[in-house]
């Protein structure tokens, strides 16, 4: 209660609210990630007591994350990295008229995600944090591989276009330094590619500059894209009580599995959204509506990403290791501030640590209450014509691929991708298993041969753990699963 109180004071909630607005507008454009602004923003709050510092970080982590699936949405360009599983579902109920809908659900199941993982946080930091430190190289080999296994889910119609896909974004994840030996590989003589190719403008070419190009050059719209103008109106955007229904399953999966992947060091948002869309796909009785614009798998997403933050937190405070680029910055600021996160801290400083969680409360229930206007006035932009639609998207592109790294490198990296992405809506291949490839290669070939190093050679290390043993199973299942089902259906037929 006396966190609340602090945190109730005008000056530091005027600054929670400051940092979500902060929040709002850099998950918003693309490019501009959660990590770079809590990053630019906590040598700023030096001259801040420690409650309104935390205010302004914790409001722009939040909100930017949240945020992220609103151009996911509405112009299939993730604002963030965790807003990728957002463009599954929330870009094809655009196409469909649903702009409100799929905007209100992104603000509703964000909140429920952030304040699950805030509670979360609050009473399971210590065992969560404990499982999470039970993952090592094996562990982490299997649940990147088991993320892999999702390429088939999200293929299409044609699952070896999906795998050819899959397997160009691994290939592109290899190029720079060797994880293991830092010799250059795959960079043809370039000294930018031996820093690797940037994941965000990749994916921001793919998704933002390939549509565009499709629909300037053909005069079509994609199956991964619409006509910007899907309807003349945004629509209702709040849930309906049998939609809300409909919803819980897929929003308990997807906010525990974001807990479960946040408090994994390394694992992020991004992998969590993945996942938790996946696992409510799993576990749907409509599976085919997933990926064509079904209010579960959006809802799922959501929550997931945003309860990833909770996870996060938890393993990094009570064991003063970072879940994600995002808390390792955070963590200086807490060294900043006097504090350094572990074990000690819980006893030591529990009145900081309440301060948190009361900021990771309140900030959700803040972006809630403004998020539904916010969302509404920026879902204005599928109004305005496909001219100025593409003109905004290639100049946002362009802007948030140089303001990465401040590189010219990354928005030729964003014309590549934005090729790759016309040639593949052209001739049919799907976007997904290109962007897990990217994700998840560098995380399976690291681990993969980091726990072969372990066990000097011997592949028994992947199924002597229990863990990675459940998720390699798990993958198995996963892949060989939907063709035995397929034929025994046809056999009962």
């Amino acid at each position: 209660m006396q966190a609340i109180q602090h945190i109730l004071q005008p000056g530091v909630f005027l600054y929670l609210v400051i940092g979500t607005a902060l929040g709002l507008v850099v998950g918003t454009l693309p490019g501009l990630t959660a990590t770079m602004a809590v990053a630019i923003l906590t040598p700023l709050t030096f001259w801040l007591d420690y409650e309104s510092g935390l205010a302004v970080l914790v409001g722009v982590w939040n909100s930017a994350i949240f945020a992220g699936g609103i151009s996911a949405i509405l112009i299939n360009i993730p604002g963030t990295p965790a807003s990728i599983a957002s463009t599954f579902d929330g870009y094809p109920m655009v196409r469909q008229g649903k702009t409100g809908l799929a905007l209100g659900i992104n603000v509703l199941y964000s909140a429920i995600g952030g304040l699950v993982g805030a509670v979360v946080f609050m009473i399971a930091a210590f065992p969560l944090a404990r499982f999470a430190l039970a993952f090592g190289p094996a562990e982490y080999f299997a649940l990147g591989l088991f993320g892999l296994s999702m390429m088939v889910a999200v293929s299409g119609a044609s699952i070896i276009k999906g795998l050819i896909a899959g397997f160009l974004g691994i290939a592109l994840s290899m190029v720079g330094l060797d994880p293991m030996l830092a010799t250059p590989r795959f960079h043809f003589g370039s000294t930018q590619l031996m820093a690797g190719i940037s994941f965000i403008p990749m994916l921001i070419g793919i998704f933002g500059l390939g549509e565009v190009a499709y629909q300037m050059i053909t005069g079509e719209v994609s199956e991964e894209g619409t006509t910007f103008i899907a309807s003349k109106k945004i629509g209702r955007m709040l849930v309906r009580a049998a939609e809300f229904v409909r919803t819980v399953p897929a929003t308990i999966i997807g906010s525990l599995t974001g807990v479960v992947i946040g408090a994994i060091p390394g694992a992020g948002a991004d992998i969590a959204s993945l996942m938790g869309w996946e696992f409510a796909r799993r576990a749907s009785r409509r599976k085919k509506e997933f990926g064509t614009g079904s209010i579960e798998g959006l809802a799922s997403t959501c929550a997931a990403n945003n309860s990833c933050l909770g996870g996060a937190l938890t393993t990094m405070m009570a064991l003063g290791i970072p879940g994600d680029a995002v808390t390792a910055v955070l963590l200086g600021s807490f060294i900043m501030y006097g504090v350094r996160p572990g074990p000690a801290m819980f006893t030591e400083r529990a009145d900081f640590v309440f301060v948190v969680i009361g900021l990771m409360i309140m900030v959700n229930l803040v972006f809630l209450a403004g998020g539904f206007f916010f969302s509404r006035f920026i879902g204005g932009i599928t109004l305005l014509p496909k001219p100025v639609m593409w003109s905004t998207i290639i100049i946002l592109s362009i802007v948030g691929s140089f303001a990465l790294n401040n590189r010219v490198f990354d928005v030729w990296v964003a014309l590549l991708g934005g090729g790759l992405g016309f040639v593949f809506r052209k001739y049919g291949f799907p976007l997904g298993p290109i962007i897990l490839g990217l994700i998840l290669g560098p995380m399976v070939e690291r681990n993969f041969r980091t726990a072969l190093i372990i066990s000097h050679g011997s592949f028994w290390i992947f199924l002597t753990k229990p863990i990675s043993l459940v998720l390699i199973l798990g993958t198995i299942l996963a892949l060989i699963g939907p063709t035995i089902f397929r034929k025994k259906k046809e056999d009962i037929v």
